[in-house]
This record gives C-alpha cells, sequence and structure tokens, in this order.
C-alpha cells in the first residue's frame, strides 16, 4: 500500500517465505512482545509506510522503526535479535557466591528453619542473616542457581532395598526376561506373562466440554469436573510375543485377578504350554506363599514369581501403563465409566495389532552394579 512521509532509504522487500515467518511470529502466543514488535515493523515497513506513520501505528518512537527497520536490510533476520551486552561488571566475589549455594543446597531443617526446601525470598533472608552479604536480590540469587549443574530445587523420591532375598527374586526376574530359568533356556513351550493392576481409573466429566486444538490456541481441558465413578484395569502382557490381555473390573483382589488368569490361561497356546511363568509385585491380589498356593493349584503349568518389595519398575507390564497413562487417559474428560472401559478395552486392541517386544536392556549385571552402589552408600552413611 501506498503512505505518505518521509521515504526511508532503507527498502525492505520480502520474499513470500519470509513474509509468512514474520506473519506466523507475530501471532504466535509465546513470542516475546519485543520480537512481535519487530516483526510488524519489517511488515509495515515491507508494506510502504514510512518510520513516522510505523511509530504512530505501534505507539513507539519513530527512532525505533528506523533502527530495526536499518537492521533488516542490513543482516536480514539476524539483525532482529539483540546484540550481545558486556554486562556490568561482577559486584560478589566468587567465594560468596559458592557460599550462598552451598546454603541453598543444605537442608533448611539442619539450619533450624520449618521448611521442607528453601524458596528464593526464603533463601535470601538466610543468607542476609548470616552476615554472607548485605545485601542481595531474589533475581541474582536464581541466576547464580540456574547457571549451576546443581539444581537444589529438584528432588526425586527413592527406596531403599529392604527385602533380604532382594537380589535373588530380582535376579530370577531378569533371568526370565532373557528366557533363562535356574540356569536353563527356556524351551518352545515355555511363556513369560507380566501382569499387574492399574487401581482407581476415574471417570472424570466435565462441566464443558474438551476443546480440540485450533489456531493459535492449545487443546482446552475444563478444570471443572463431576466423579462419575472409579474401576480398575488388570492387564497381562506376554513379554516375548507381545500379546495383551487385559479387563476392567469394579475392584481389584483375589477374584478380579483370578478372572485375569483364566482369560489367560484357557486361551492358547497358554492352555496347552508346558510352563507359564507369571511375573507379579506384592500386591494384595497375588501376595505370599498363599497365592502361589492357589494360583499354582489350580492350573498345572502355572509358575507365579514375585518381584521384591518394591521392585515394581522391574515389572514390564508397567511400561504399557505408562503408555495407556500418556495416550488414554490424560486428559481425563469421560461422561461415565461404559466410555472409560470402551476406551481402555479399545485402545488395548490398537496397541496389540503392532505390538513388538519391549527392548528390555537391564540385566543381571546392571543389577549387580546397583546393588553395589547402595551397598557404599549404606558403608558411607553408617561411617559418617
Amino acid at each position: 500500500m501506498a503512505a505518505g512521509g518521509e521515504r526511508s532509504p532503507f527498502v525492505v522487500t520480502l520474499r513470500a517465505s519470509q513474509r509468512r515467518f514474520l506473519k506466523r511470529l507475530v501471532r504466535k502466543p509465546t513470542a516475546q512482545q519485543r520480537q512481535v514488535t519487530r516483526a510488524r515493523i519489517v511488515l509495515l515497513a515491507s508494506a510502504g509506510w514510512a518510520n513516522a506513520q510505523i511509530a504512530r501505528k505501534l505507539g513507539i518512537a519513530p527512532n525505533t522503526a528506523y533502527k530495526w527497520r536499518k537492521r533488516f536490510c542490513q543482516e536480514g533476520f539476524d539483525g532482529l535479535a539483540d546484540r550481545k551486552r558486556p554486562g556490568r561488571p561482577r559486584v560478589f566475589p566468587a567465594t560468596v557466591i559458592a557460599a550462598c549455594k552451598a546454603v541453598a543446597c543444605e537442608l533448611p531443617a539442619t539450619r533450624g528453619v520449618p521448611l521442607g526446601r528453601w524458596s528464593l525470598a526464603e533463601l535470601r533472608a538466610e543468607v542476609l542473616a548470616t552476615g554472607l552479604v548485605g545485601d542481595v536480590s531474589t533475581t541474582t540469587l536464581w541466576r547464580w542457581l540456574a547457571e549451576d549443574p546443581i539444581k537444589p530445587w529438584r528432588y526425586r523420591s527413592w527406596i531403599f532395598p529392604r527385602d533380604p532375598d532382594f537380589a535373588a527374586k530380582a535376579g530370577r526376574v531378569l533371568d526370565l526376561y532373557a528366557r533363562v530359568f535356574q540356569g536353563q533356556e527356556l524351551g518352545a513351550g515355555e511363556y513369560v506373562i507380566s501382569a499387574d493392576e492399574k487401581t482407581s481409573i476415574q471417570a472424570r466429566c466435565r462441566c464443558h466440554p474438551t476443546r480440540p486444538p485450533g489456531v493459535a490456541r492449545i487443546m482446552r481441558v475444563e478444570h471443572e469436573y463431576e466423579r462419575r465413578g472409579a474401576l480398575a484395569y488388570l492387564a497381562a502382557w506376554d513379554v516375548h510375543h507381545a500379546r495383551l490381555f487385559g479387563r476392567c473390573e469394579a475392584s481389584t483382589g483375589i477374584e478380579p485377578f483370578g478372572r485375569l488368569v483364566a482369560q489367560v490361561m484357557t486361551a492358547e497356546p497358554y492352555a496347552s504350554a508346558e510352563r507359564v511363568y507369571w511375573i507379579v509385585d506384592n500386591g494384595s491380589s497375588h501376595r505370599g506363599q498363599a497365592s502361589i498356593k492357589r494360583l499354582e493349584g489350580r492350573w498345572r503349568n502355572l509358575r507365579l514369581v514375585h518381584l521384591p518389595i518394591h521392585a515394581s519398575w522391574l515389572n514390564q507390564v508397567e511400561i504399557y501403563f505408562s503408555v495407556i497413562q500418556r495416550k488414554v487417559l490424560s486428559p481425563n474428560d469421560f461422561t461415565d465409566l461404559v466410555e472409560v472401559e470402551r476406551r481402555l478395552l479399545g485402545f488395548q486392541r490398537r496397541y496389540e495389532q503392532t505390538a513388538v517386544p519391549f527392548d528390555w536392556r537391564y540385566t543381571r549385571a546392571d543389577l549387580d552394579r546397583l546393588l553395589q552402589r547402595l551397598d557404599d552408600h549404606e558403608h558411607v552413611g553408617t561411617a559418617a
């Protein structure tokens, strides 16, 4: 379009691809405001607008329009980026910065502060109270911590193996994944099943329908919902043949798990198999010697294999449950339990059509190294 005003010596001409890029940047909801302003300056300049008109249109100074028009003409897209600034000299000695980081890495309780973790405000108050610095801002503290490899605000849960037979039980499961049992390779008529329950899957009916993604908008899920009940999903995974069995039950328990076992053990090739090893955790549905007696007594070719306590991470069916959580249950937006069951079993059929055995690489050697590290850690803690 034609526009009046003083003509700039820097004429902006855009290729179609450049124009599309700048327009996308202007519409991008997460773009920084200064990036959007620079993109709009270039777009208006390419349409023939003078600097004064661009300034009035965008509410900026004419010199600003001139600056970014000139940079784009001379340097292209690189000219729209911020210049590197030398920054002001460091104010705090390195020893002070290190001391503040050390405080951030301490548990607040060791310093008599009734907190679980430091916030920036609490950390600032602590370093001021101890006299490490006369004054420091939370922004400066954040910058020091953000640039350090240790991130004291992060944490993860862990649990120390307390099963006295952890190594033996875990090793037996890892051997089965490698098609070995008691030192002998499994035969063609022997199968390994990993089984467990995913409990308390709720039907959360949103107060307003979920909206799909649109132009400059991600999927929108209503925060408020009504609970429409919960069910349990039981699944059994053939480790080496990628076969999948599953069912929905009102709750977990001995009888629901028994129905899952029957679902598998009455189907071929498991019904006529020489041996079917079932790997399970220590949940109440299949815990202890009583579960071994009950299930092996009913199915002549079944062998129940328990994981060590707190070792569900060694159960391969948990990988499938993580897929279920990501692809089926998140976000949770179901009108009733019938829809939950339909979705779960429908995904199960779909998944099995293309399923392949998991690429399981954790071996006995990895287990031995883990237990050695834990043993060394325990000895260090005892010595301290």
